[in-house]
């Protein structure tokens, strides 16, 4: 395969089972096209995207090291990856900027502080399925995603940023529309942009007006007592870093782990039994249906020669989590079953190294606890549809699904 051979990756995510596999056979790193024609190298396995994350020469700055990075101001259609790789956090940024943004924010998410908060992921879960008892009374479908997965995380990243009610909907809907990667149309992609300063903006206002113990008066007291550690821009972009990576990777972490156990009765039996547990639901989830799917991007700082490739300077790689965890090579020919008592917890669902997801314990700590509140308070819970009626959320990025809808049982 050549160069001129680009693969073009579905931007609606309709099967990243089946588009992973594809990729898998033509190599160990195939060249792919992301939505509006932007060039990029996809590894297919665990231990090729391993070595790219760890290489210290791949970097994830585009304004310094992506070569076709002065085109997305010249390229309508490539205005939608902007919003991923334009802002300026610590998701984006390379070597002493990264650090730097990095140990702003790291305070936050330490293994105390999560601890911390369990009592109120325990309360805002009872709350929620007392919620659900009464939509779903009298037999009635109710969505568990928008009832359950959702409001969790939601509420508790709000809660830990310090979002005033009247905010909350306003920034779901943002993070859910930047992760929507079907229509990569330049309308959209402005609205994008214009709403990331207005709700955020709103927010630090509100939050400037009315400082409270959260991390976004933290963050405003950084930036106005020393300018030099946090400038505007990034005090607005590590706000959407922190609001996107809290929310919506862990609705879709609960959601696609009650859609696994529900499409196979055996599942959640085991787990009631003793033969699987909790903590092997949650990392089987992030290893078969993890909640990025693809990120993108990060670029080659030199030519990297990795899986008999070489990847010239400058060049896009994305980054492949979902092919990772779904690798035979890794986990064997039944790599894409799910298998609570399989005991794989090497994924990369969360990523290595330096950009390793310092929110993983709290999503981790998120899921185990409403998982089993959820199947305990509901025993009897199960799917309202087939699976096949099931539809994964419109991203090659974010994997997970629109709608579960559940009966709860007697």
């Amino acid at each position: 395969m050549t160069v001129t051979d680009r693969i073009p990756l579905d931007p609606f995510g309709t099967d990243i089972v089946a588009e992973s596999a594809r990729l898998r056979a033509l190599g160990p790193v195939v060249p792919v096209e992301l939505p509006g024609g932007i060039p990029a190298w996809a590894p297919t396995g665990y231990d090729v995207l391993r070595e790219l994350i760890l290489d210290p020469l791949v970097s994830k700055d585009a304004r310094r090291h992506w070569r076709l990075w002065p085109q997305t101001g010249e390229r309508p259609d490539w205005s939608w990856i902007v919003t991923w790789v334009g802002v300026v956090n610590m998701l984006t940024t390379y070597g002493p900027d990264h650090a730097r943004l990095r140990k702003l924010v790291a305070p936050s998410f330490t293994l105390r502080r999560t601890e911390a908060l369990r009592p109120r992921v325990v309360a805002i879960t009872a709350e929620l399925l007392d919620a659900l008892a009464a939509e779903g009374a009298d037999g009635r479908a109710v969505d568990l995603r928008a009832g359950f997965a959702h409001q969790l995380p939601l509420r508790l990243i709000c809660e830990l940023l310090g979002v005033p009610d009247g905010l909350r909907a306003d920034a779901a809907r943002l993070i859910t529309d930047i992760f929507d990667t079907s229509d990569p149309s330049p309308e959209r992609a402005a609205s994008v942009q214009e709403r990331i300063g207005t709700v955020l903006g709103a927010l630090l206002a509100h939050r400037r007006q009315e400082p409270g113990d959260d991390l976004t008066t933290e963050l405003i007291r950084v930036r106005d007592e020393d300018g030099d550690r946090l400038s505007d821009e990034e005090l607005l972009h590590t706000l959407l870093l922190v609001v996107g990576a809290g929310f919506e990777t862990t609705v879709n972490l609960i959601g696609n782990a009650v859609v696994a156990l529900l499409t196979h009765p055996a599942r959640p039996a085991a787990v009631r039994s003793g033969e699987a547990g909790w903590k092997g639901v949650v990392e089987e989830t992030l290893r078969v249906h993890p909640s990025v799917a693809a990120l993108p991007l990060r670029f080659a700082v030199a030519d990297l020669s990795v899986g008999g490739v070489t990847i010239p300077a400058g060049d896009a790689i994305i980054t492949t989590y979902a092919a990772a965890g779904l690798d035979p090579a890794r986990y064997g020919p039944d790599a894409a079953d799910f298998d609570a008592g399989r005991g794989a917890d090497d994924h990369l669902a969360f990523g290595i190294g330096v950009h390793r997801c310092m929110g993983a314990p709290l999503a981790r700590m998120e899921a185990l606890t409403a998982l089993p509140a959820l199947f305990a308070r509901f025993p009897e819970l199960r799917l309202a549809v087939g699976t096949d009626e099931l539809r994964q959320v419109p991203s090659f990025i974010a994997h997970g699904w629109q709608e579960v809808p559940v009966l709860l049982g007697a």
